[in-house]
């Protein structure tokens, strides 16, 4: 993926901190906003993890610190619901300004309620997801049940919130408590996508059953079975950006194929956040990534994996290929790989202080074939192209762009 970074000016003029996440070397088919959970940022794990399932299947997402949180500017005191809302609307302009239109929006706890405010607001808005969203903005209340009382009566209180201290004024309650989120859903008219765990503590699955009831179709519901409200296991963000993209490219604009940025047959990317490495292979996207051992986050395999992956395709296409144009029984083929790295052993003319890779590849053959076909098919194995390329003097060539 790219990450650009940018401001943007809201309604009151204060600066907001935004980057755009970009699919690795293509134009993005669709733009989308997210928008996050009430006293979060941009940086929320579960957002850097969706937007990265999005922008992997070339939906470029802008995500932003809304007034006064992370990194953007102004007093969060002075802020309520209706200040998210045009906000998002800011963004909205700013991304349409500098990029290209939004189609899509998605909204993470009560940023899933200002999402489904501002779908109407924003003209582009072809699509509306969210995730762990209340049915009524007013249900953030319970956040500051202990403060209630002191922010009615002296017109604001210091709240505690995920371990940190906010400014809340009585504005804010008033603000909330003044939205009518039904007549809102009733009215939205747009696809919508509601995802909640039914092990929800903080914005119970209710919620989503009262948005489900009021939207019109098409509307859809995935359970995000034991999945907490702030998706801070990976898997479960991960999972969500994947099935909004997928949900999402049914009602977006895409285009019929993804114009590369560059003419290389694969193009691979990587930020400052390790080890995260989009690839394209010609119009097909790919994720790499090292395991958490390694200091990575497992987003996809890794670089041993993918050569391995690799050399069992060319094994099993090449098989394949081969039985077809015998008319052989082949059914299917499986084949496993390994690999190692160690010193030589009992090897006279070997450097010791060269390591040694090995790979061992076992291959189950399914079908009617008899012992001499299965040992001929054996023996074509280490006829693919990769295995000879693997056994080749490769020329490596290497220049600065």
């Amino acid at each position: 993926m790219a990450i650009r970074k940018f401001t943007f000016q809201n309604k009151q003029g204060d600066e907001l901190s935004a980057h755009l996440e970009l699919p690795v070397d293509q134009q993005p088919f669709a733009y989308a906003i997210f928008a996050h959970c009430f006293t979060c940022s941009k940086n929320l794990n579960a957002v850097r993890s969706i937007s990265r399932a999005l922008s992997h299947h070339g939906i470029a997402v802008l995500s932003f610190d809304f007034t006064g949180l992370g990194m953007s500017e102004g007093d969060f005191a002075d802020t309520n619901f209706s200040s998210n809302i045009d906000d998002l609307v800011a963004a909205a302009e700013a991304l349409t300004e500098q990029f290209e239109a939004p189609s899509l929006l998605v909204g993470h706890s009560l940023g899933g309620a200002a999402v489904i405010f501002a779908a109407s607001k924003i003209k582009s808005i072809q699509a509306v997801a969210t995730i762990g969203a209340p049915s009524s903005p007013d249900h953030v209340q319970h956040l500051l049940i202990e403060n209630l009382d002191q922010i009615n009566e002296q017109d604001a209180a210091e709240v505690s919130i995920g371990g940190r201290t906010f400014w809340v004024k009585k504005q804010f309650l008033d603000d909330i408590s003044s939205k009518n989120m039904s007549a809102i859903v009733k009215e939205l008219k747009k696809p919508l996508l509601l995802m909640h765990s039914p092990q929800d503590d903080i914005v119970g699955i209710q919620n989503a059953a009262e948005i489900y009831d009021n939207a019109m179709h098409p509307k859809s519901f995935v359970s995000l079975d034991k999945a907490d409200h702030l998706l801070s296991n990976k898997a479960d963000s991960t999972y969500v950006g994947e099935v909004i993209a997928s949900w999402a490219g049914r009602y977006l604009p895409a285009e019929e194929e993804l114009k590369l940025r560059s003419q290389h047959q694969v193009v691979v990317q990587t930020g400052r956040e390790p080890y995260v490495t989009e690839i394209l292979a010609g119009q097909h996207a790919l994720r790499a990534d090292e395991p958490l051992d390694l200091g990575g986050q497992n987003f996809g395999p890794s670089p041993y994996d993918l050569l391995l992956s690799s050399l069992g395709a060319c094994t099993a296409m090449t098989l394949r290929m081969y039985a077809d144009r015998k008319g052989w029984n082949l059914e299917q083929v499986d084949v496993h790989l390994n690999h190692k790295t160690d010193f030589p052993v009992a090897c006279e003319s070997c450097d010791p202080k060269v390591k040694v890779d090995h790979i061992s590849r076992e291959i189950e053959i399914h079908g009617n074939l008899d012992e001499a076909q299965r040992q001929k098919l054996l023996e074509i194995a280490n006829k693919c192209p990769i295995h000879k390329t693997l056994h080749n003097h490769v020329e490596l060539k290497t220049s600065l762009l």
